[in-house]
C-alpha cells in the first residue's frame, strides 16, 4: 500500500497511508479532542492555515451531510486521523469522509499513531508540518515544513472574510438547542452588525434564534461604516490567525466601544482585548475541542465548552490559581472584569467592561460541535441591547 508522511518542522516524521486528495499540504499542526463533529471542524474558517489532528481514534463513521457545514467550504489545510471509517452509517449521510476530502481537494493522512503525535505537540508545541503523498524521502517534507509560514503575524481573517456585506436570516429551526439553557425568544427584532473574521454559521443562527436581524460585514469594515448602519448592537466573530495582525479591526473597535453594545467570540474576544489596551500571546499548543472546562468567575459555575484558538488575551496580575472573585483591571475605557477562566491552564476566557456595554468570551457558545452550556450568552447580548437601547 502506498505510504504517506506527516513531517514536522522539528524533524519528527510519522508514517501513514494517504487519505483524501492525493498531493501535499502544509500548515500548523494542531490537535482537536472532540469525538464527533469532524465536518463542522473542517469547515470552521478558524482552522485556515492549520492541519487538524483528531485525537479520537475512529473518524468518519457517520459520514457527512450538507446540513452540518459551518461555512461555504473546508478551510483546514489538511486532516490527520488514526483510522478513517470506510463506511458511513447514518440516515442523514450523503457522502463518506474520504470522498468528501477528495472532492474538496484536501490532503489527509491516516494510519499513524495520533496519540504519539498529540503527546509530541503537547510537549514541544504546535508547529509547522507537511502531509505528503508525493515524497519518497521524508526529509524533503521536513525541509518544506521548516519553510512553511508560521501563524504569528499572519492576518488570515482577511483571507476568510466575506467580500461583500449580506443579510443572514436562517435560524436553527427544528434543531434549535439550548432553550433550557436560557435561550428565549423576543418580540422585538434587534439589528445586529456582525463582523466576519471567519464567522461560523451556527453563530448567525443563534443570533437569529434570540431575536436579532443580522447584517454581516467584511473584516475591514470601518467604524464609520458600521455607525452609518445604525445597529442596536455589534458582534465580532471567531476567525484564524494572529489578532495583532488584524490592526484595522482593533482600531475600529477602539472607535466603537461605548457607542453600541458589543459581543465578541474567539478572535473577536482577542480583538476587543487589544482595543482595550491589553496584550495577546500565542499558546503553546492552543485549545481545540468540545470538552474544555471553563469557570464563570461571577457565579462559580463550570461550563463545558467548545474551543478553537491559538492565541489568548493576557491580563496583568493573572496567575496559576482560580481567583475567588473576578479580577478587575483599569483601562482607557474604564474598569474591565475577567469573567471566565480556563480550568485546564488558567488562561483568560472572558472579559466584561464595567463602564461600557461590552463583553466577550474566548470559547464558542454556539457549539457545533460541542455542548450547549453557554447558550445563555446570546440572550445576555440581547439583554444588553435592551438595556442600552431602551
Amino acid at each position: 500500500m502506498k505510504k504517506a508522511w506527516l513531517a514536522l518542522a522539528d524533524g519528527t516524521v510519522f508514517e501513514g497511508r494517504p487519505l483524501g486528495f492525493e498531493g501535499e499540504a502544509a500548515g500548523e499542526v494542531v490537535f482537536n479532542t472532540a469525538m464527533t463533529g469532524y465536518q463542522e471542524v473542517l469547515t470552521d474558517p478558524s482552522y485556515k492555515g492549520q492541519i487538524i489532528t483528531m485525537t479520537s481514534p475512529h473518524i468518519g463513521n457517520y459520514g457527512v451531510t450538507p446540513e452540518d457545514v459551518e461555512s461555504t467550504r473546508i478551510w483546514a489545510e489538511g486532516f490527520v486521523v488514526k483510522e478513517a471509517s470506510e463506511r458511513d452509517s447514518n440516515w442523514r449521510s450523503k457522502q463518506g469522509l474520504h470522498g468528501y476530502l477528495k472532492t474538496a481537494k484536501i490532503v489527509g493522512i491516516e494510519g499513524l499513531d495520533t496519540r504519539a503525535l498529540t503527546r509530541h505537540l503537547r510537549e514541544f508545541g504546535s508547529q509547522q508540518g507537511v502531509i505528503s503523498h508525493l515524497e519518497n524521502h521524508p526529509q524533503r517534507a521536513v525541509d518544506k515544513a521548516r519553510q512553511a509560514p508560521g501563524m504569528i503575524g499572519r492576518d488570515l481573517a482577511a483571507e476568510v472574510t466575506c467580500r461583500t456585506s449580506y443579510d443572514w436570516s436562517d435560524g436553527s429551526g427544528e434543531w434549535t438547542p439550548g432553550l433550557e439553557a436560557g435561550v428565549t425568544r423576543h418580540t422585538r427584532r434587534w439589528k445586529v452588525v456582525a463582523y466576519d473574521f471567519g464567522v461560523k454559521q451556527n453563530i448567525l443562527r443563534r443570533l437569529i434564534d434570540v431575536g436579532c436581524d443580522v447584517h454581516v460585514v467584511p473584516a475591514s469594515t470601518t467604524a464609520s461604516q458600521v455607525e452609518a448602519l445604525k445597529p442596536d448592537g455589534i458582534f465580532l466573530s471567531n476567525g484564524p490567525g494572529d489578532p495583532e495582525a488584524v490592526a484595522y479591526a482593533v482600531e475600529a473597535m477602539r472607535r466603537l466601544i461605548g457607542r453600541r453594545p458589543i459581543f465578541g467570540i474567539c478572535l473577536g474576544h482577542q480583538i476587543l482585548g487589544l482595543a482595550l489596551g491589553l496584550k495577546t500571546y500565542k499558546l503553546k499548543f492552543g485549545h481545540h475541542g468540545a470538552n474544555h472546562p471553563v469557570m464563570d468567575l461571577r457565579t462559580r459555575k463550570v461550563e463545558i465548552t467548545s474551543q478553537n484558538h491559538n492565541f489568548a488575551v493576557q491580563v496583568p496580575g493573572s496567575g496559576d490559581e482560580v481567583p475567588e472573585r473576578p479580577p478587575v483591571i483599569e483601562t482607557a475605557f474604564g474598569k474591565v472584569a475577567v469573567t471566565h477562566m480556563s480550568l485546564n491552564d488558567r488562561s483568560i476566557e472572558g472579559l466584561a467592561c464595567m463602564d461600557q456595554p461590552v463583553f466577550s468570551v474566548q470559547y464558542h457558545p454556539e457549539a457545533s460541535p460541542g455542548p450547549h452550556d453557554s447558550a445563555y450568552l446570546f440572550t445576555e447580548f440581547v439583554q444588553l441591547m435592551e438595556k442600552s437601547n431602551g
